[in-house]
């Protein structure tokens, strides 16, 4: 990795956060309800010393043990490599060699992996030390992969202050319970975990494999009060009764494109809670949240001076700001252009005093010259009655290259033919005929990535 040591400076470590913060915050797992407190006044780390040279992978089999470790070294180490859970261990021995690491953490005990000479394995004791809750020796850089919506899955880095840059402080008297569907080892979780950990709140964690159902039973027995999740996760909760036995006070959706349709089914499940959703990319940062109940943005937020600067270049959305990953690592592509900017590669459309996302510029369907986003005609059919969730994929033709065909999640008992007429006919009332399906196929369920996204479908 060629990306320098961090050099020390004054800022708190994650631990030192959790140690004046946590005030009696919880952190619950599947088997177990840790208090937040004393799991920063304790250190749990076998192994040799790390310091602000050290390059340490993190991968572990749960997201418990990948809190614990991000308590033990940031700060300590000098550059953190955090390993998604479908991270395989060829792909993740391939990083150890390129990016030059030095320390491996890994509670699967190196499952699949052979570090090579000279790399040191780190481990967790079984019963935890008292720690002494010191300032950092450096600021340590956090190397998080992109999802790879849009091309093979690239390391970016981050610096601490980016990641929390767009975290408000909780109030004195606030008791927040946070949980989230995405896995806390990606960006949207961690955004999620830096939330309780820096800012005093408690969390419910997932666990890999965990069915909805459970999830939202420990989330009711935690006391959720903040929820977030992708569109394809709140449609997935959706169709599960227990749901609206939640009493959270806020929920928010981020990840994926949100259409108006998700937004009013969770507001019909949640009469009067505050809905919001957000903008964010690994590469790009926490851009903005919404919580006027609309999808899209309002336009007024676009060419204004601020903390986050957003324009339209292209058709798609770039933005700048202290938020963004600072670099690829190792180099080779620019992350930013000449001013500072990323290009999301997330297409935006502006109707009136509004700007909508249309869908990934990469994701685009050639009919025959003819340009569709799929996440424009999804947004189409979800917002009719009796449909759950959609999948606008292409399909190859002779003649055109390829057409539109869809999949849909229906509700249980449907009359499908008379709701596949009423797809088709919102369809053409709505969409120009090149993007209007050709094929409408029912399914049970969609695909879902591991980072919670729908998976999507190539000719």
């Amino acid at each position: 990795m060629s990306e320098s040591a961090a050099a020390p400076i004054p800022r708190m470590s994650l631990r030192q956060h959790v140690a004046g913060s946590a005030r009696g915050a919880q952190l619950f797992t599947a088997g177990a309800q840790l208090d937040l407190a004393q799991m920063a006044k304790s250190s749990r780390l076998a192994g040799a010393e790390v310091g602000p040279h050290a390059t340490v992978l993190l991968r572990t089999r749960d997201q418990h043990d990948f809190a614990l470790a991000l308590l033990e070294l940031d700060g300590r180490a000098g550059r953190l490599i955090i390993c998604p859970p479908d991270l395989t261990a060829a792909q993740a021995a391939a990083v150890m060699i390129h990016h030059g690491v030095t320390h491996v953490f890994d509670d699967a005990t190196m499952e699949g992996l052979t570090p090579a000479r000279g790399v040191t394995c780190l481990a967790l004791r079984t019963a935890p030390q008292p720690a002494i809750v010191t300032a950092p020796d450096c600021d340590t850089q956090w190397f998080m992969f992109t999802s790879g919506t849009s091309g093979p899955p690239k390391l970016v880095a981050h610096s601490f202050a980016g990641l929390t840059g767009a975290i408000a402080p909780l109030g004195a008297t606030d008791e927040v319970v946070w949980g989230t569907f995405y896995d806390v080892r990606r960006y949207g979780g961690l955004q999620m975990l830096l939330r309780a950990l820096t800012g005093g709140g408690s969390m419910v964690l997932s666990h890999t494999g965990e069915p909805v159902a459970a999830f939202i039973g420990r989330l009711r027995h935690a006391g959720v009060t903040h929820l977030a999740g992708t569109p394809s996760h709140w449609r997935q909760a959706l169709m599960c009764p227990d749901l609206t036995t939640l009493k959270p006070r806020y929920l928010r959706l981020s990840g994926e494109i949100v259409d108006q349709a998700v937004l009013d089914a969770l507001r019909a499940a949640f009469p009067g809670v505050m809905i919001g959703h957000a903008f964010a990319s690994t590469e790009a940062g926490v851009a903005f949240e919404v919580n006027d109940g609309l999808a899209g943005f309002p336009a007024n937020w676009l060419d204004v001076p601020g903390k986050v600067e957003m324009r339209v270049r292209n058709g798609t959305l770039h933005l700048r700001s202290a938020r963004t990953a600072s670099a690829y690592a190792g180099g080779g592509s620019a992350l930013h252009d000449d001013e500072g900017f990323v290009d999301t590669g997330d297409l935006v459309v502006q109707r009136g005093d509004r700007v909508y996302f249309a869908g990934r510029a990469s994701g685009i369907i050639n009919v025959g010259g003819a340009k569709v986003a799929p996440e424009e005609v999804e947004a189409v059919i979800n917002g009719v009655a009796q449909v759950h969730q959609s999948r606008v994929h292409p399909r190859r033709n002779p003649l055109t290259g390829s057409l539109v065909a869809a999949e849909v999640v229906a509700e249980a008992g449907c009359d499908e033919a008379e709701l596949r007429t009423q797809i088709l006919r919102v369809c053409r009332a709505t969409l120009p005929a090149h993007k209007v399906p050709v094929s409408l196929t029912f399914v049970t369920s969609l695909p879902m990535s591991a980072g919670g996204k729908l998976e999507r479908r190539h000719a």
